[in-house]
């Protein structure tokens, strides 16, 4: 297995079946830098229009559509010392009347402390003084080319990921997306220093990463919509608007890897969700929504 450190010469504000940039084994591990979601580089020089300018894509051999792309996300490492939020919560996100109370939405700056791997205001608002978070590193958008040849805008997202904007996409995390082209075509990029659920400002603290991922293929899959595992959970992921479309999707997805990996049937798995599933909104921004269907995995045994 191979480390290949990917040093993109063009970005794309698609995902879809477009010309390789790189060429890999299966298992292979790729480094790479990304762009901020508006197209900047880690030195603030701007290669690209936004939104969401993507790494890629990367064609893995022996990936047939049917199959899933495995991407281990092994470590993310920030580039550079800023990051930007805009700074109002969306329109969307409130009740009508109340939008006409907003300030204006303005691009908001924060400093990103790369020793301490912290995040905090670079002009802290009025009671805010000493917010400081805590780094947390998530891909904002990255995924395969979706089927029927189709090239989709990175502003929203499907089956084959895209710009989910889900804040446990993070180190440690694997993700596993349904293959519809030949050789997967994996996009990456719109990396996030911190976000909290739903990116309901518009935008996590978007800034510049190093990402390393592995990615590997897993023959025959049984994928519709993307799957996810951390230490402790097992996820499933549904996009679409309205937000009960992308829960329903994520929910069906669960159901069905419950009863095809897990050994219970529908009776079963209906029961242990019931109680102890829990769901996580990625984003509620973009064209499509973001629903996470999350199970512990203290209450699974795998068959």
């Amino acid at each position: 297995m191979t480390t290949h450190y990917f040093v993109p010469t063009t970005y794309h504000n698609v995902i879809g079946s477009l010309p390789p940039a790189l060429r890999i084994a299966d298992g292979d591990t790729i480094i790479t830098q990304t762009l901020d979601a508006e197209g900047h580089d880690k030195d603030g020089i701007k290669q690209i229009s936004g939104p969401n300018p993507m790494n890629g894509p990367i064609f893995v051999e022996g990936a047939d559509p049917g199959d899933a792309l495995k991407v281990e996300i092994v470590a993310m490492t920030p580039t550079r010392d800023t990051g930007f939020t805009r700074s109002v919560v969306a329109a969307n996100v409130i009740d009508p009347e109340a939008v006409r109370d907003l300030p204006p939405r303005e691009m908001t700056i924060w400093a990103i402390d790369r020793g301490a791997l912290t995040v905090r205001l670079s002009e802290p608002a009025s009671g805010l003084e000493g917010f400081v978070l805590p780094l947390a590193p998530m891909i904002g958008c990255f995924g395969v080319a979706p089927a029927l040849g189709q090239a989709i805008s990175t502003a929203t997202s499907g089956e084959y990921g895209g710009n989910m904007d889900y804040r446990r996409f993070g180190p440690g995390t694997t993700v596993w997306f349904p293959v519809s082209a030949p050789g997967a075509l994996f996009f990456l990029g719109d990396c996030h220093a911190v976000q909290g659920d739903g990116e309901i400002v518009g935008t996590g603290v978007e800034t510049t990463f190093e990402v390393t991922v592995r990615l590997t293929v897993e023959k025959a899959a049984r994928l519709v919509w993307p799957h996810g595992e951390t230490a402790d959970d097992i996820l499933t992921i549904g996009n679409a608007r309205p937000l009960d479309q992308a829960l329903q999707h994520a929910t069906t997805e669960m159901l069905n890897w419950l009863t095809s990996d897990y050994g219970l049937d529908k009776r079963a798995a209906s029961h242990l969700l019931g109680q102890v599933v829990r769901y996580d909104i990625g984003n509620v921004f973009d064209p499509a929504y973001t629903i996470a269907c999350r199970v512990a995995k203290k209450w699974l045994t795998k068959r």
